[in-house]
């Protein structure tokens, strides 16, 4: 269960810091921030920020045990 919160929460973390980076035209160097078009839906993502969000609040559930 610890995961699949932790999978909810870095993909909104993910969407919500790759469409401040990405709607400023940038990259952002490592975090590989690319335009996904999802049918008609277009937006921001990046999967290097997305598994070290999902790292992240997966730590911090186990440490809330």
């Amino acid at each position: 269960m610890g995961m699949i919160k932790a999978v909810i929460f870095g993909a909104i973390v993910s969407a919500v810091i790759a469409v401040v980076i990405g709607s400023q035209g940038t990259s952002a160097g490592p975090l590989a921030i690319h335009m996904v078009s999802l049918g008609e839906v277009r937006m921001f993502w990046s999967w290097p920020l997305f598994l070290s969000g999902t790292g992240l609040f997966f730590a911090l559930s186990l440490m809330q045990r």
